[in-house]
């Protein structure tokens, strides 16, 4: 069956109030954040592919998101970056659709239209926009996860899992459409944005992805283990040797300890200058995220990513 630009898989699941999951990569997926949860997720529900686009060439470009040839068993096969659909019956609360967006690059207003065809056809009552992206926190504390605006309809729920409203203003996503028309559709929205070390920067942040997982297992009720907090400490806990051993960053983080601190007491930031060091260092970090955010994605989006292997 084909809805918009999408092929759907018949015999679709009867879904009951689904509720999406979308990770949009690469834009706000940093650390793999977005796409690991989601992974984790779909393993644990056993998650079955629904959908993906008929020909993504009209949104893609090929040479920045590269095809992947692959061999399983001897037999080559040939993967083309594409968006996908699955999504699981559950048999307690609602059903979930994962949603895994990749940001076009032409077109983008015939996209979200289509994705939005699929999600009005499938009945969905819910949208979230899961992620991650760096900001300037430190690796020490409890990662702090933003969302949009807080109204009466999401203010308990953000509450319940610590997320607080974004204050980010610049470059967006066309993809931003979707939540759009669907508040103006009356369909409920949320995002949940986990903020990583700007200057920790690693393909696979694995205490982001557990801090994005205690979010969703608490929301619909998943078993805790599935927020896996042993693999990020261990992670993160490589950094000492480097803060330890570079006297800028330990200097920029004991700041950056401070100004949290005070933050999540509730007092106001300090107005006080960082060092020209430290400005430097900030300005160099913040060339090599533009860099990370239009690079090449030479996968399919559709290939799995390392993680644990018994999270099911």
């Amino acid at each position: 069956m084909r809805i918009g630009d999408f092929e759907l898989q018949e015999p679709l699941p009867e879904l009951k109030d689904p509720h999406v999951l979308a990770v949009l990569r690469p834009w706000i997926d940093v650390g793999n954040v977005g796409t690991l949860a989601m992974r984790r997720l779909e393993r644990h529900l056993e998650s079955k592919e629904i959908g993906r686009l008929v020909r993504p060439g009209r949104y893609y470009d090929f040479t920045r998101y590269r095809p992947k040839s692959v061999l399983k068993q001897g037999v080559r096969e040939y993967n083309i970056p594409s968006t996908t659909i699955s999504a699981c019956v559950r048999e307690h609360g609602p059903d979930i659709i994962t949603l895994h967006l990749l940001e076009p690059h032409l077109y983008g207003e015939d996209f979200t239209d289509s994705v939005l065809e699929v999600l009005k056809y499938l009945g969905v009552k819910r949208y979230s926009m899961i992620g991650a992206m760096y900001d300037m926190v430190p690796h020490t504390r409890p990662l702090l996860v933003s969302g949009g605006t807080v109204d009466p309809k999401n203010e308990e729920e953000y509450k319940l899992v610590g997320v607080r409203p974004s204050d980010y203003e610049g470059p967006s996503t066309i993809t931003y459409l979707i939540s759009k028309t669907l508040e103006e559709m009356d369909i409920e929205t949320r995002i949940f944005v986990v903020h990583l070390p700007q200057y920790f920067q690693v393909e696979e942040d694995f205490t982001g992805t557990a801090r994005l997982m205690e979010v969703l297992t608490t929301i619909y009720g998943l078993p805790s283990r599935l927020a896996d907090q042993d693999r990020g400490r261990q992670q993160y806990a490589s950094l000492q040797d480097v803060v330890a051993g570079t006297s800028e960053v330990a200097n920029l983080l004991e700041r950056l300890e401070e100004r949290y601190d005070r933050e999540n007491q509730g007092e106001s930031a300090s107005s006080t200058p960082l060092s020209p060091m430290v400005e430097q260092f900030l300005h160099d970090l913040d060339q090599d995220l533009g860099s990370s955010r239009g690079g090449d994605i030479d996968s399919d989006s559709d290939s799995d990513l390392d993680d644990d292997p018994d999270d099911e």
